[in-house]
């Protein structure tokens, strides 16, 4: 489960010389995070601060990790779409190749579509699901493709330009969710109906059930459903047996048995794609605790799946930040207080929270679908017998979180915010409240509640509506107690309520206005989390309307939201909580729907059109993502590793092209 970054002051925050390791090692003092920015999309570095800190072994247990998911890239390319790999060799081998004028505004216009497609994984938008369109025409392609001696043709040529395939994935209730979702989880024959019955018809132990279809393509072959399988010898076998061969680098350095017990077995599910030997790999992962180093690495999160079940390939490589961690693990400390004073149920709430890991930690390295548009925060694993009988590990990515926070920002706050005291907040304390809420959102949100005894899982119950749900009540499990007086008790803060207040603006602020800038006028919302941040803030201030708990302010035509009673704010927060969790525990479908449909989905369209022209004076891009430092290995006479350089990337389009040049492995 991700944490995304959304600023309450802003909403997110690359020359082509070469395709080869290039730029200069880091250097803190004048290190400059701002690579690249092109149409929606800001282009950032991060550093790997305490690398140099690191014995040879463990900094070779972070490159041999970082490389196995770097071999693994091109598998979220073939999942996001089927003709995407195809695409991008093209459109690459005419970036590389192309003899002609590089000055045009049609050659602006191609270079900008290949880095929105290169930033997506893909054709279709990273955030809306909406597939990209190219300004500039089919003629002018082609004329690039001919002189370029690239090809590209039939329907993956046509998809760029037609409405076919227009969005990865559908969530719309009038949709058959399946057949309408261009994800490449699925056959394009492959309707929802038939994915109910297929997985339907599949019988798990009720006690600890696998994640059926996590790791498989579901096809029909000859009228019949059948899976494909991720693994060696199977689907993406290519890539596989190459992460394969990192991984077993690794084990030669796993920093204790527990770790390399781990690895031997997520080598043995890549191996065989058995989903009870992933689950033993879990069980493994989060009980290995101990050591400097951890990783992230597998098909892990199923929000790219209209029906929950399959995993996106993803791997993030981190080293602990020990000082931070010492500071944050208060909270998984504590994990137990906040469960037995949440206003849920009692029938809801688990009478022992399980281990409960929280780690801050530097990122050395991300693929696949965490790169590179990154997440800031994540818990795993996601199966919930074992998030339940043996606990969960929980990770806020500092390093990434610094480099958001230190790229620069905008005038949005000062432009959205109601009145001076809430940008006065906001500056003070809204950087510790993001903080703050991504810790208990992962810490105590996730691993918060329990499922009735006999009630399926939320996958099976909740259907389409799971991910938006269980972010919603992570949220509100954070929400709920950021304006709580034991936060300071704990020492994480030194007031408690400027903390929460702060807080709670920049939630209302973004998830009733601000997160607008993200979409174009007239669609509705459709990403689970900026779903569940708009139900969960139109619901409090419906309720609280009434009771004058948020007042709806326009001055000189500009809408503002102002928070008037943060106390009463927080008991909306914690009534939403307790139904969100009684849907969650009593597989409410109905309830679910009604609650996302009436809050989630539909947008003000005379309030979108103003906060889309109100934005439109600022040049900071609303979203944000992050090329990799690359680590290269210093070899001695007899070829062997005896240290690292770090080294920064000058461009975004290097860094592309090297990716596809090394790991191009489908």
């Amino acid at each position: 489960m991700k944490q995304y970054f959304f600023s309450a002051v802003l909403i997110g925050l690359l020359t082509l010389t070469g395709c080869g390791h290039q730029g200069a090692p880091e250097q803190e003092a004048s290190f400059d995070y701002n690579v690249d920015q092109f149409a929606d999309v800001k282009v950032l570095r991060y550093q790997i601060p305490g690398f140099e800190d690191l014995t040879l072994n463990e900094q070779k247990l972070v490159y041999f990790m970082t490389q196995a998911g770097l071999e693994g890239r091109d598998i979220m390319w073939a999942q996001n779409y089927r003709h995407n790999l195809e695409i991008r060799k093209a459109l690459e081998k005419v970036y590389v190749d192309f003899p002609g004028e590089r000055n045009s505004d049609e050659w602006r216009s191609f270079e900008t579509y290949l880095k929105r497609v290169w930033f997506s994984n893909g054709i279709h938008h990273h955030y809306s699901n909406d597939k990209i369109m190219p300004e500039f025409s089919a003629k002018y392609l082609k004329e690039l493709l001919i002189e370029s001696g690239a090809s590209l043709e039939g329907e993956a040529f046509e998809v760029i330009f037609n409405d076919k395939d227009r969005k990865k994935v559908n969530l719309s209730k009038d949709a058959d969710i399946v057949l309408e979702s261009a994800i490449n989880f699925y056959g394009p024959d492959v309707t929802t109906q038939d994915v109910e019955e297929f997985y339907g018809a599949v019988t798990v132990d009720a006690e600890q059930p696998i994640e059926i279809g996590l790791n498989t393509r579901l096809v029909k072959e000859n009228g019949v459903l059948t899976e494909q399988v991720y693994r060696s010898g199977g689907l993406y076998g290519q890539a596989i047996d190459r992460i394969i061969y990192w991984l077993e680098q690794a084990v030669t350095v796993a920093e204790n048995p527990a770790q390399a017990k781990a690895l031997n077995l997520l080598i043995e599910y890549y191996k065989t794609g058995d989903l009870h030997t992933w689950d033993e790999y879990a069980v493994a992962w989060v009980s290995a605790t101990e050591g400097n180093i951890d990783w992230i690495n597998g098909f892990i999160e199923v929000y790219n799946d209209p029906k929950g079940y399959k995993g996106s390939y993803e791997t993030i490589v981190q080293i602990k930040d020990f000082d931070m961690s010492k500071k944050m693990s208060v909270l998984s400390e504590q994990a137990q207080w906040f469960e037995d004073n949440s206003p849920l149920m009692p029938e809801h709430k688990k009478k022992e929270v399980k281990g409960v890991s929280y780690k801050t930690v530097v990122v050395a390295g991300e693929s696949g679908d965490a790169s590179p548009s990154t997440p800031i925060g994540v818990n795993l694993p996601n199966n919930n017998w074992i998030r339940q009988a043996h606990g969960s590990k929980s990770v806020s990515l500092g390093n990434i979180i610094n480099a958001y926070n230190n790229a620069g920002g905008s005038g949005r706050l000062q432009e959205f915010a109601h009145d001076a005291e809430e940008i006065e907040l906001e500056e003070k304390y809204g950087a510790l409240a993001d903080k703050l809420h991504t810790a208990l959102h992962e810490v105590v949100g996730h691993a918060s509640g329990q499922i009735n005894p006999g009630v399926g899982t939320p996958k099976e119950t909740l259907k389409s509506y799971k991910s938006t749900i269980e972010e919603g009540r992570a949220d509100l499990f954070g929400l709920y107690y950021l304006m709580d007086p034991k936060l300071q008790e704990l020492g994480l803060v030194t007031d408690w309520q400027a903390t929460g207040k702060a807080a709670y603006d920049g939630y209302i602020r973004n998830g009733l206005v601000t997160q607008l800038i993200r979409l174009n006028l007239g669609d509705d919302v459709e990403e689970a989390h900026m779903r569940n941040r708009q139900w969960v803030s139109a619901w409090v201030f419906e309720k609280g309307e009434d009771q004058g708990v948020i007042e709806r302010v326009v001055r000189e035509g500009k809408t503002y939201y102002d928070i008037k009673d943060y106390d009463k704010l927080r008991e909306l927060f914690g009534q939403l909580l307790r139904e969100t969790q009684r849907i969650t525990s009593e597989g409410d479908y109905e309830a679910a729907m009604a609650l996302v449909e009436d809050y989630g989905v539909k947008v003000d369209q005379t309030l979108h059109a103003e906060v889309l022209e109100r934005n439109s004076q600022f040049t900071s891009a609303p979203y944000s993502g992050f090329v990799n430092p690359v680590l290269v290995p210093e070899l001695n006479d007899q070829d062997e590793i005896v240290g690292f350089q770090i080294v920064q990337p000058e461009s975004f389009q290097a860094q592309m092209l090297e990716y596809s040049k090394t790991y191009g492995n489908l």
